[in-house]
């Protein structure tokens, strides 16, 4: 049973929080943390510089970047251009060094058919795809536009292709030639609060599945052959971490502190494995895809404003 109440989480920020709350430092892991006043987004960079941190964080060395933006979730268009102006100015970043007809291939993981899981295939949806005019025509058949080529895929998951996404994905790679990758995905969370409100960037690259138990091989610089950056919102949590909180805050107002570290058995067995998404997923995903999808047309177009 204590293995199963094991915290899901894609999010590297969540995972440092834990370790905060017992007041443990992790050698070999720095966070920097800002705040954006005009448009209300905390940013936080979790780096994970040695091998002994990313063994303790159970996540590979690299930059992980948090964007916590609390009216995300709000139907608000004007908000969520400053959120794309923010997560542009973040992916500028977290590139390798610019270059003229750099090339980009943005990868839409995820499950069309299933809305939470539906992130990555609705953000390709809304892309300004740009390589083939550009290879045909020359960037100037966009008047000029065009500063990165941007081509898309949605690889679509096991169980409708039979085939691991990185396997798709390197094949592509291998034949179309891109300087670099972007991965977007649905990501799981260990707060409710997070849910449609964080925007996760990170230059490791990604693990399809990973937060919900269902993991696939990672699509890596080193699996691909290029870097791989990879944005990511959670729009799950697991249900049993909505009970295990709401136990533990029972038992903290009954001060009984031996119950506190036992609640994992008050915790049905049914619910382990079991994910809740927000009523109103449908119409979040598709602001969530949109917001992103500027910031990325942005990118391509070398856009300095949104």
């Amino acid at each position: 049973m204590m293995d199963r109440y094991n915290v899901r989480t894609d999010l590297a920020l969540e995972q440092r929080e834990r370790f905060v709350s017992d007041q443990i430092e992790i050698p070999g892991v720095a966070v920097e943390e800002t705040y954006d006043d005009m448009c209300e987004v905390r940013v936080t960079t979790v780096r994970i510089e040695t091998e002994n941190g990313a063994a303790v964080m159970g996540k590979p060395v690299g930059n992980y970047i948090t964007l916590e933006a609390p009216k995300m979730a709000e139907a608000d268009e004007s908000y969520h251009r400053e959120i794309s102006g923010k997560l542009m100015e973040v992916l500028e970043g977290c590139l390798p060094e610019k270059e003229d007809g750099q090339s980009i291939l943005i990868i839409g993981l995820g499950n069309r058919n299933v809305t939470p899981d539906a992130l990555g295939p609705l953000v390709v949806e809304h892309l300004d795809i740009t390589r083939h005019l550009v290879k045909e025509y020359g960037k100037y058949a966009l008047d000029g536009e065009a500063d990165r080529l941007v081509s898309a895929v949605v690889p679509g998951v096991m169980g409708q292709t039979g085939m691991e996404t990185v396997e798709i994905v390197r094949g592509i790679v291998e034949e179309t030639e891109p300087d670099f990758v972007i991965a977007i995905d649905a990501l799981a969370a260990r707060s409710v609060r997070r849910l449609n409100r964080t925007i996760q960037i990170a230059d490791t690259g990604i693990a399809p599945g990973s937060g919900v138990g269902n993991h696939r091989n990672a699509i890596t610089e080193e699996t691909v052959g290029v870097p791989v950056i990879a944005i990511g919102v959670p729009t799950v949590v697991d249900a049993a971490t909505i009970v295990g909180d709401s136990i533990e805050e029972y038992v903290a107002k009954c001060r009984d502190e031996g119950m506190r570290e036992n609640k994992e058995h008050l915790i049905p067995p049914y619910l382990y494995g079991m994910f809740v998404t927000p009523k109103d997923i449908d119409e979040t995903m598709e602001r969530t895809s949109y917001t992103i999808s500027e910031a990325l047309n942005a990118l391509a177009a070398g856009q300095a404003h949104i």
